[in-house]
């Protein structure tokens, strides 16, 4: 009997590294045509110019600049924050269904935002990531405790039931202050969809230095989630402190998480269906996992945004509502793939 010999990891780490410029071109012509396309079609040849040659006698350039590549880079860094996320909760709760919306964390920062502005009369921009940021960090506690209390303990489903109904809770509580808050209702009813539509770049100065750095820790992270992902005993055994790295980790999730809430309200899914994509390519190791996850996240938001945008003209879909019909029957799917 033959017995077939395994790939070698020279061979894996090839085909591993031959995704990343496949990846970043794909990211690359999104970007373009996700900032091509609108209200008023640009053709791409317009879209470079403005980049290499930008001329603010130019309609078009003054287009790309102020409106199109504010929206394309906030795709970009929510995209790949929310993706990034995800593939790490799901390495460190070993919950191929964890996902920062359905354990709670995006439902806490909004609702977090929402009482801040609407109860207590919050303006000022520079605040509202650090408030998400508790909101985030309050949500995923409580849904914790929760699961830890249910016979079993935390177990991949109580975590997920128990954030379920911790969103649910606060999504009823939020659509309870918009009924008694008109104005409220006005001002946030687009964000609270999840839209890329009309955000204020300004934020992203706010948010976007935690999340780069955010986002860089979990990369340098992602080799010691392959070992936490075998079991807190064998991770022990091979000698990785498993508290402080689960800490490190939870505050990388959480600023992650609460920063995309910030820019562009609570969108679903992304960090559930992106870390599953990338696995059918690199496998299990989140050496790859995670930085896959961060530039595939990035893609598939900017192209979800595209459909927002061009699916019914001139009328604009917001864009959790896309993520949303995508990502539930992916996750109906899974949750029927564990069953079996």
């Amino acid at each position: 009997m033959t017995v077939a010999a395994a790939p070698s990891p020279v061979r894996h780490s090839a085909r591993s590294w031959s995704g990343v410029p496949v990846l970043l071109a794909i990211l690359a012509g999104l970007f373009l045509f996700h900032i091509a396309v609108g209200a008023k079609a640009l053709p791409l040849g317009t879209v470079v110019d403005a980049f290499f040659a930008f001329d603010s006698k130019n309609f078009d350039h003054v287009i790309v600049f102020n409106l199109r590549l504010p929206r394309a880079v906030i795709a970009v860094v929510v995209g790949a924050s929310l993706a990034l996320a995800g593939a790490l909760m799901q390495g460190v709760t070993r919950n191929p269904l964890a996902d920062p919306a359905l354990l709670g964390l995006t439902s806490g920062a909004a609702f977090a935002v929402v009482i801040a502005t609407s109860v207590y009369g919050l303006a000022t921009m520079a605040l509202l990531p650090w408030i998400a940021m508790a909101g985030s960090l309050g949500a995923a506690t409580i849904v914790y405790i929760i699961a830890r209390l249910v016979p079993g303990g935390a177990t991949p489903l109580s975590m997920t039931l128990a954030g379920a109904s911790v969103s649910a809770f606060l999504g009823a509580v939020i659509s309870a202050i918009h009924l008694l808050n008109q104005e409220t209702f006005e001002n946030l009813r687009v964000w609270l969809t999840g839209s890329l539509a009309g955000r204020d770049v300004t934020m992203l100065y706010y948010v976007g230095p935690p999340m780069l750095v955010a986002l860089l820790a979990g990369i340098l992270l992602a080799p010691r989630v392959t070992v936490l992902a075998m079991g807190d005993d064998v991770a022990q055994g091979l000698g990785v402190r498993t508290g402080p790295l689960k800490a490190q980790l939870l505050a990388v999730v959480v600023v992650l998480t609460a920063g995309a809430v910030a820019l562009a309200g609570p969108l679903g899914f992304i960090g559930l269906v992106i870390p599953h994509v990338v696995r059918l390519y690199v496998g299990s190791d989140y050496r790859w996992i995670v930085p896959y996850a961060a530039l595939a996240g990035a893609a598939y938001l900017l192209g979800v945004d595209i459909i927002a945008r061009v699916a019914i003209p001139p009328r604009e879909i917001s864009t959790g509502i896309i993520t949303a019909m995508i990502g539930a029957p992916l996750f109906v799917h899974l949750v029927r793939r564990r069953t079996r």
